[in-house]
């Protein structure tokens, strides 16, 4: 097996559990302890994982030649114990591709002062890929519901989301299997934007 595939996915499965945790601890300070109860807000990997997200797809990526970059199990959270569950339902959300994006700003700075090394570089793509592909405006990734949070509220708007949502994983398919191209691109045009040329 290749090394290379191997160093991306253990960056990939840890790059997500961070991403998730990251979900349960906004949503816990914003006022629901699910995730905790749930025994959710842990770094350990197996409590996360998902056949298709964390496995298959990036298995698919892999082969296909693409950026790799998957999901993990949603980590539970209930909106109803949010302080105002609207907006808070999107900082939930927006916690997930931020905390990739964090990984990556922090792994950016170790390569340019501590090392240049090419695992650092890894991790930084990984991270970049989870931030974007995540923050995708397509349910059920994190993108669409901050979406919503910022969108104007009203019955017609709902409707429409509630019935964007039941469709949203067709789209998600759609986008990994035939667009994943175009997400490419997007990663990398971001990752030379960030690392300035280098890399």
């Amino acid at each position: 097996m290749d090394m290379t595939f191997v160093f991306a996915l253990v960056i990939l499965l840890f790059s997500v559990v961070i991403h998730e945790v990251s979900h349960g601890y906004m949503a816990e300070h914003l006022g629901d302890d699910t995730a905790r109860r749930a025994g959710r807000l842990t770094l350990n990997p197996i409590k996360h994982l998902d056949l298709v997200g964390s496995f298959l797809v990036p298995g698919f990526l892999a082969l296909a030649g693409g950026v790799i970059f998957g999901w993990a199990k949603p980590v539970p959270f209930d909106p109803r114990n949010l302080k105002n569950p609207r907006r808070d339902e999107g900082l939930v959300a927006l916690a997930g591709p931020a905390s990739n994006f964090i990984i990556a700003l922090v792994f950016i700075f170790l390569y340019r002062v501590v090392s240049a090394s090419p695992l650092f570089l890894m991790v930084i793509q990984v991270n970049i890929a989870l931030a974007i592909f995540n923050a995708l405006p397509i349910p059920p990734l994190d993108g669409s519901k901050i979406l919503y949070a910022v969108l104007p509220h009203s019955p017609r708007t709902d409707a429409w989301y509630a019935m964007f949502e039941r469709q949203g994983f067709i789209f998600l398919l759609i986008i990994i299997f035939l667009g994943s191209r175009v997400i490419d691109f997007i990663i990398f045009f971001i990752y030379r934007i960030l690392m300035g040329g280098m890399g």
